[in-house]
């Protein structure tokens, strides 16, 4: 790569290709300004301690840490998200709007030709009890940023995929097992089946527990090997011999949530599937509800949310935070391009932060969106 090229961008760190780069992320601040959003600028170097937890097991991985002796475990900032969500909750303010640019980074598998520096600028809003207009505003603010560039919104909600695990017929700790994987689909689709198998014979939990109180399950384990006690792995024995004594998910029912999952259709379209797979999973209802509220709160910005393509499973690759409306918009005729610009809702964060609060932000990528050309 050349000295002067940046992510997607050829000639954006140098003359004319970084004047026109700081003029782009200029125009897109200035139009988060003018709704409301106070610039910030959070540290690029951030403490590791409580960001690891909070991103997900993808971002964990590709972050850049290092260890200070003052400081301790540092990590590079991957994202704006986190840290802009603890300002806020730091703050203390019930309602705000915020907007940043700058550089994020993140480690890329071997091999990969994606940039493990790039900038981003967003819009990130706290505390509006509406949340079908605040989902709606956010989309529209960013769609208008993107306007005359070749992209393609598609929409989805991650509070449909959540609906539809809590509507199993399974045991709590099934449904945080299946809730911690439905950002890796794969190993999502794999629990799923197994939780769908007849249990496989094994011990049960009453001799696992008889076998502790005999002596023979702690004397076959000792010595301890690894981290783990004898009483933990003891209790660890328990929890899977309870398990493999559950009855299996309904057939049906795991027939319903993958009909759920694959709904991508016009939103119009996609609600008349999803109220029918809900005839018989009532469970999907308000979440259902809640998709319909924000396609009609997206008329009152002039966009027709009915008319939106909507993918259920969409937003299970990307952070782990969002928990409820996703989207992201996508350069078609270049798929060299990650996502132009991507968002979503997410309270769990916030939650875990120690104060809940609504709030829903999004990103645009000012150097793959110079890429693509267009009147943006």
């Amino acid at each position: 790569m050349q000295a002067s090229a940046r992510a997607y961008l050829e000639g954006g760190r140098t003359g004319d290709g970084l004047t026109a780069l700081r003029a782009e992320v200029g125009r897109l601040m200035a139009g988060f300004a003018a709704n409301g959003a106070i610039p910030v600028e959070p540290a690029a170097l951030l403490p590791a301690d409580l960001l690891i937890d909070l991103y997900g097991e993808d971002l964990r991985a590709r972050a850049y840490t290092t260890h200070d002796p003052n400081l301790g475990e540092q990590m590079l900032r991957p994202d704006f998200t986190v840290p802009v969500a603890q300002m806020h909750m730091e703050s203390g303010a019930a309602q705000a709007r915020y907007a940043y640019a700058g550089p994020v980074w993140r480690r890329q598998e071997p091999g990969s030709a994606r940039p493990v520096e790039y900038l981003q600028c967003g819009f990130e809003a706290f505390g509006d009890p509406d949340t079908a207009r605040a989902d709606a505003e956010v989309f529209a603010l960013l769609a208008e940023a993107l306007r005359g560039a070749p992209v393609s919104p598609v929409i989805g909600d991650m509070g449909l995929v959540r609906a539809g695990v809590e509507a199993l017929s399974t045991t709590a700790p099934r449904k945080a097992a299946l809730l911690r994987h439905l950002w890796r689909p794969a190993r999502f689709k794999h629990l799923l089946e197994r939780y769908a198998a007849p249990p496989r014979p094994g011990p049960s939990r009453a001799a696992l527990l008889q076998a502790v109180e005999n002596g023979t399950l702690t004397g076959q384990l000792a010595p301890a090997i690894g981290l783990r006690s004898p009483e933990e792995i003891i209790a660890r024995a328990g929890l899977l011999a309870e398990d493999a004594a559950t009855p299996p998910i309904p057939a049906a029912e795991v027939a319903l949530l993958e009909q759920a999952l694959a709904v991508k259709a016009p939103l119009g379209e996609a609600l008349k599937t999803l109220r029918s797979i809900a005839a018989d999973m009532p469970g999907l209802t308000p979440a259902i509800d809640r998709i319909e509220a924000r396609a009609e709160a997206l008329a009152t910005f002039g966009i027709d949310g009915f008319q939106l393509l909507f993918e259920a499973s969409f937003g299970r690759t990307t952070l782990e935070y969002y928990d409820g409306f996703v989207f992201g918009f996508t350069a078609e005729s270049r798929p060299d391009l990650p996502q132009i610009a991507q968002g979503g809702r997410y309270g769990a964060l916030t939650r875990a932060l120690g104060r809940e609060a609504p709030a829903v932000g999004g990103i645009i990528r000012p150097e793959a969106l110079l890429a693509l050309g267009g009147d943006a």
